[in-house]
């Protein structure tokens, strides 16, 4: 069994991450590739992976340092799935491309002593080769420019209706809702959470750090994972709800379709509720522009916006939630 334990300062500090992280995305769709299609949402998926690796295609060979060290079972390096700034795939794989040489000593050193003997590569990667890092980035951005990024519109909202999801869990009963409601192998109680059916009898005490919440696309129907090394900022990966992403993400394209890409995204943030800024920022966007396009979203009755101290909140009306939900607006349309 897998031990959290969480102090009173740990229980303020955990939140869920804002966007999917690309780099968890790419790490763990690899290891669904190297096993047998476990869900049929992904078949089509599957295959096309599939096909863009066979042998001789050039992507496996570039991407091989990568899925060479990145094992579909047991354990595999902290190292590909850094902490990032924005979440971004650049902002990622910089991070990778950085990382020290006494963290890719020792996680190539865990993963062989999974699997006993390693390429060249990445023994050079182990020593901190400068070509070596070179050489597992590029592939890990061809592979996720093949495979991942694809399916990233049905990636992103998988995550928007997890995240919404989440959102009300807490606001209904509270963190503790929230962790009870991530995997049937979670329970959460007196301030610890266990995860039942862990290789190994593990504790890891937050030390008032707080735990970041990752919801992954690609992660295998499991019990939630975290990092081997119990000092880095500490994180648990658990799996989105795909079925419910597929639909959200064909009424997106239609709500697109409707008021336009910007503003369907718009109102999707808004139905979690924010400030003008925050919208902004996960849009990538200027203040301005998002306030623009709130103004226009408000005059047509789909949002309303309060004043709070020094920001404007924004929420969903209930003609906006009818629209995002595809449905009638009253019960008895």
């Amino acid at each position: 069994m897998y031990r959290i334990h969480f102090t009173a300062r740990d229980l303020m500090q955990t939140r869920i991450v804002t966007a999917p992280d690309p780099l968890w995305e790419i790490t763990l769709s690899s290891h669904l590739l190297g096993r047998r299609n476990e869900d049929p949402l992904l078949l089509g998926w599957h295959r096309a992976a599939q096909q863009s690796l066979r042998a001789g295609s050039g992507l496996r060979e570039r991407a091989g340092l990568f899925l060479g060290v990145n094992l579909s079972h047991g354990d595999f390096p902290d190292f590909l799935t850094p902490r990032t700034r924005d979440g971004g795939v650049d902002d990622g794989l910089e991070a990778v491309g950085s990382t020290c040489r006494r963290q890719l000593r020792r996680d190539v050193a865990v993963v062989a002593a999974g699997r006993g003997t390693l390429p060249a590569a990445a023994q050079d990667l182990g020593a901190g080769r400068a070509a070596a890092l070179r050489e597992l980035t590029v592939g890990m951005r061809e592979y996720f420019e093949a495979v991942v990024q694809p399916q990233w519109s049905w990636v992103t909202a998988s995550f928007a209706a997890d995240h919404a999801s989440r959102s009300r869990a807490v606001a209904a009963g509270g963190l503790g809702a929230l962790l009870n409601s991530l995997h049937p192998s979670v329970s959460f109680e007196d301030g610890v959470l266990r995860i039942a059916d862990y290789p190994r009898d593990r504790h890891l005490h937050l030390g008032g750090r707080g735990l970041v919440l990752v919801p992954s696309f690609f992660k295998r129907a499991t019990r939630p994972i975290t990092l081997i090394d119990d000092d880095l900022p500490p994180v648990l990966v658990y799996q989105v709800d795909r079925g419910t992403g597929l639909v959200a993400a064909r009424q997106h394209a239609a709500l697109s379709a409707l008021v336009g890409r910007t503003r369907a995204a718009i109102l999707e943030l808004c139905a979690e509720g924010g400030s003008t800024s925050s919208i902004a920022a996960r849009l990538k966007q200027s203040p301005s522009t998002a306030s623009e396009h709130l103004a226009v979203l408000r005059q047509a009755g789909l949002v309303y916006s309060e004043r709070r101290r020094s920001s404007v909140e924004h929420r969903l009306a209930p003609l906006g939630m009818a629209l995002l939900e595809g449905r009638p607006s009253h019960p008895d349309q």
